[in-house]
């Protein structure tokens, strides 16, 4: 089962949103750009949210069959371990593979001394199409990047092993995440991580690598924009040699993820992925959420009194929302608006301060992060707020598209 060149992980947390998010890929398709849908949820947000894998497939399953897309589609189980896929294993044929937990734990002296030596082959002047220079490589190298990486990559050996002897070896694609952790990974590291998980067999056809700065939940990069981009096109050089030259899938490529919102990238990672005539895979979450919440305002009456009680409930829930997402946020506190003056807003002055466009006053970074994180408060409001979704869906229908066509595919994969 092959990813294609280009896929968007698109998460749909209350599963209401599948058609509008697919007549986005629709349009991309019109230009004859095609990409991939990705319908991704991890174990978190099914137990916060009372859902099931099951209530995912059946979700994107029905949203393919009302738009007639003919082509691929997959569900993601999406940042699991061994702990929790089994309640994946039946309805997804995506696996992300989350072992960034290993990574920096000691690996067996045996296994060490292994990695070491079948990688004698890369110690010395190392030259990789795309990188501006060479790359001199020596054994203590490659010691450390085994103390470092190694149990990561034994442990996503065994995961896909696991998911293999269910599914069948070629029923679903693999991804590896190794994002969540303290230290971007050098060109050098990526490539003996790679070559490692080639060693495992383990068919990696996405690999998530940490990146200099932060992709905080929602909102833009913050960081040094044109660091990101020296790492992003060596990554693509790597991911390019490791293809050609590891025996990986031609599938391969970079994913990012928190992938969504990061505005200032886009332009460049665009005529990086043409230089380079390279993949990607953009992952992307919760502002599907958030475009919900943003129509439910626009709409005006009891769509904005919603909106506006799920605001009430995550100042006052503060500490409780954020704790899970205290690394992936930064919210200033001092910029909340207080409760009287939400209450005071109309639709599109709610609407204006939680779209991110960074052209209008009334946006307000810190406002959207906490609502990002608050979805907990609509899935305890149960029918209240699902009945809501299908009382607003037009509008709420026209935000989810135009945020998913307008600010992420056109930039990203159009260039435009």
């Amino acid at each position: 089962m092959n990813l294609e060149k280009y896929s968007i992980g698109i998460g749909d947390r209350f599963g209401r949103q599948g058609t509008a998010q697919l007549d986005a890929f629709l349009r991309a398709q019109a230009t004859g750009v095609t990409i991939t849908p990705v319908w991704n949820k991890s174990n978190r947000e099914h137990q916060i949210i009372g859902t099931t894998p099951a209530d995912t497939r059946r979700a994107a399953d029905q949203a393919v069959r009302a738009r007639s897309w003919s082509g691929s589609y997959f569900v993601d189980a999406d940042h699991i371990g061994l702990k929790n896929v089994g309640a994946f294993l039946d309805s997804c044929d995506f696996f992300t593979l989350d072992v960034a937990d290993f990574i920096g734990q000691p690996p067996d002296p045996a296994d060490l001394a292994v990695f070491t030596k079948a990688r004698q082959r890369f110690v010395g002047r190392l030259a990789i199409p795309g990188l501006d220079a060479g790359m001199d490589v020596k054994a203590a190298k490659l010691e450390q990047v085994g103390r470092t990486y190694l149990r990561a990559v034994q442990e996503a050996a065994r995961l896909y092993r696991h998911i293999a002897a269910a599914r069948g070896s070629s029923a679903f694609v693999v991804e590896v995440s190794m994002d969540e952790c303290d230290t971007p990974q050098s060109p050098l590291e990526l490539l003996l991580i790679l070559d490692a998980l080639a060693a495992e067999h383990v068919p990696v056809q996405t690999l998530a690598p940490k990146f200099t700065g932060r992709f905080n939940k929602g909102v833009d990069y913050v960081g040094d924009v044109a660091q990101f981009m020296r790492e992003f096109e060596m990554d693509l050089a790597v991911v390019r040699y490791a293809r050609e030259q590891l025996g990986l899938p031609a599938s391969l490529k970079l994913s990012v993820h928190s992938g969504s919102d990061k505005f200032s990238l886009y332009a460049p990672m665009h005529s990086a992925l043409k230089r380079f005539d390279a993949g990607l895979h953009l992952k992307t979450a919760g502002t599907t959420w958030l475009e919900e919440l943003i129509g439910l305002a626009a709409a005006g009456g009891d769509g904005l009194a919603l909106a506006g009680d799920i605001y009430e409930q995550a100042l006052a829930r503060f500490d409780e929302l954020c704790l899970p997402y205290a690394t992936v946020i930064d919210i200033d506190r001092r910029r909340l608006p207080a409760l009287a003056e939400v209450r005071g807003w109309d639709g599109e002055r709610f609407a204006a301060a939680l779209r991110h466009d960074e052209r209008l006053a009334q946006y307000n970074p810190s406002f959207r992060q906490l609502l990002h994180v608050g979805y907990k408060i609509a899935a305890e409001m149960g029918t209240r707020y699902l009945d809501a979704l299908a009382r607003f869906e037009p509008v709420i229908a026209e935000n989810v598209t135009e945020n998913l066509w307008e600010r992420h595919i056109r930039p990203v994969f159009l260039g435009v």
